[in-house]
Formats: structure tokens, C-alpha cells, sequence
């Protein structure tokens, strides 16, 4: 557990002032949205890169160890890329599906007392 905490806090720190920083909690979802969507886009282009790596270890192998080698990591790139792929499409699909047309998020709107009106 004490390993744990060490790694969190290097992490929180770095958070810190973004939270901090953020009027609402509109502002706090849409910085980690913003985050998200980077963190998914590097990993789409990782794959790719993983991808092109299996290719060119599979073009350059002079042997049959290195060729088969370089396929399985090509392999498993393009099932990477698939799976994210795959998961925007279910998503794109439960929105289309749902009528959801924002992705902005859903929070009720807090109690308004209107001061002025007599009960």
C-alpha cells in the first residue's frame, strides 16, 4: 500500500493546480475529457507505430525466426488498432441509437429559490 501511495503522489501533484484551477465541475469533465481523447489518440498512434515496427522487422529478416516474429507483432498491432477502432464505432452507434447529439455532460441544474416571490 505504501508503494501505491508513493506512486499516486507524483501523479496528484501534477494534477493539483488543473483541479485547482477549474471554476466548476463542468470545467473539471471537460479537462479530463481533453485528456482522455489525447491519451486515446496516443495510443491509436502507438499501435500504429507497433504496426509499422512488425513490418519492417518482418521486411528486413533475413531469417524464418525474425519473419514469423515480425507478423506476430504485426498481428497484434492491427488488433489494437481494431479494438479501439471498435469501440468508437459502439459508441458512435449508442449515440445515434440513443438520440444523444451532445456529448457534453448531463448534470442537473441545481435548486433555484426564486427570493423574491411569496409563498
Amino acid at each position: 500500500m505504501a508503494s501505491f501511495t508513493r506512486a499516486a503522489f507524483p501523479i496528484l501533484a501534477l494534477l493539483l493546480p488543473s483541479i485547482a484551477s477549474a471554476a466548476t465541475l463542468i470545467d473539471t469533465l471537460v479537462l479530463a475529457s481533453t485528456f482522455l481523447n489525447g491519451v486515446i489518440g496516443l495510443f491509436i498512434t502507438l499501435a500504429i507505430v507497433v504496426f509499422f515496427w512488425g513490418l519492417i522487422k518482418y521486411l528486413i529478416s533475413l531469417d524464418h525466426d525474425n519473419a514469423n516474429e515480425g507478423l506476430k507483432i504485426m498481428f497484434w498491432g492491427i488488433i489494437a488498432i481494431f479494438v479501439m477502432v471498435s469501440i468508437w464505432g459502439i459508441i458512435r452507434l449508442l449515440q445515434s441509437t440513443l438520440k444523444v447529439t451532445s456529448t457534453d455532460p448531463v448534470i442537473p441544474k441545481g435548486i433555484v429559490v426564486n427570493p423574491g416571490r411569496t409563498y
